[in-house]
């Protein structure tokens, strides 16, 4: 009878031991599942061009080096309106995990199809006028992100335009639709005024517009500036195409237009904002903080970049000195 009880007790005890094992490794491989959770992030892109392209490239590697485990769920309105907002109303619908809205109009898609679900922006010029968020340092509730307006960018730019090439006269193509570009040929047209010059504006409502918009310039003024405006930008070949023909100098709001056949831009690298802005989604994804928490960003640096073969395509003599106020950009 005693062994039998002993026996027992020894059955119970082996029980007891494998059923601990049993929960230690259940424990472990629930905390593994946690730790290797996979999020979906919708990409919201408002157009296909180079800066954002870099922008959303960008996001997505600092995702990748944070070590998140993410499926993106990449779209692009192709510059059209409509299609943000039934993008942004398919991830509501898809209950993705966050929202990475490219471009001033994605955002606004975005804000419009859900309160809730925290959304990520970048290349947005005036977050605060387009009603995004309430100040740079207390965005609201589910939207913060990143700003492609630096305030020293355009004046750069609008200076060398006025001082270095003397333009009197300095023409500028715009969606007047995009509220972004609405800000900044108010602030263009206050900064050219300043110099003495005058701004001449060509508005347009698409891309098929916009070579039309270009040759309206031709014979009124010395110098054409472009706005990060997604609609022009994308049509971007077209005007470079008029300002070659006629020798107009051609300037731009950033780098990646620069690099396709403009005189000069003053910005800084769309892939490194984009970057910025990925980092802000990590940390809202891990949960480390909401964002609420997180403050609009603006660009890190910011340089002035002047494009050799696209000036003297233009009609510009090159400068050596001219080295002294930004780098030169001489091709791939």
């Amino acid at each position: 009878m005693k062994r039998k009880v002993k026996a027992v007790s020894i059955a119970l005890a082996g029980m007891l031991l494998l059923a601990g094992c049993g929960s230690k490794e259940s424990s472990g491989s629930s905390e593994k599942s946690g730790a290797e959770k996979e999020f979906t992030v919708g990409i919201s892109q408002f157009a296909p061009h180079p800066s954002l392209d870099a922008a959303t490239e960008g996001f997505k590697k600092a995702l990748e080096d944070k070590g998140l485990k993410v499926k993106f769920d990449e779209q692009n309105a192709q510059a059209d309106m409509n299609n943000t907002q039934t993008i942004a109303d398919n991830f509501v619908g898809d209950k993705v995990d966050l929202i990475f809205a490219n471009a001033t109009p994605s955002a606004t898609a975005a804000l419009n199809a859900t309160k809730e679900i925290p959304i990520i922006f970048t290349s947005v010029t005036d977050p605060v006028g387009a009603g995004f968020v309430e100040s740079f340092d207390k965005p609201g509730n589910n939207i913060t992100g990143t700003t492609d307006n630096h305030p020293d960018a355009t004046k750069k730019t609008i200076s060398f335009i006025t001082e270095e090439v003397k333009a009197k006269n300095v023409g500028v193509i715009f969606n007047s639709g995009e509220q972004n570009s609405e800000v900044q040929v108010k602030e263009v047209k206050k900064l050219v005024e300043e110099k003495g010059a005058k701004l001449i504006e060509a508005s347009v409502s698409n891309t098929s517009e916009v070579k039309q918009a270009a040759e309206s310039l031709v014979g009124r003024v010395d110098a054409i500036y472009i706005p990060t405006d997604n609609t022009v930008v994308t049509a971007l070949d077209s005007v470079i195409a008029v300002a070659n023909s006629k020798k107009i100098p051609l300037f731009v709001g950033e780098l990646d237009s620069m690099k396709k056949g403009a005189v000069a831009a003053s910005g800084f690298s769309y892939y490194d904002l984009g970057y910025q802005s990925g980092v802000m989604a990590a940390d809202i994804l891990s949960g480390k903080k909401k964002t609420s928490d997180i403050p609009v960003e603006l660009p890190k640096s910011l340089k002035l970049v002047i494009n050799k073969k696209a000036a003297e395509a233009q009609g510009l003599t090159v400068k050596e000195e001219w080295s002294k106020l930004g780098e030169f950009y001489e091709g791939k």
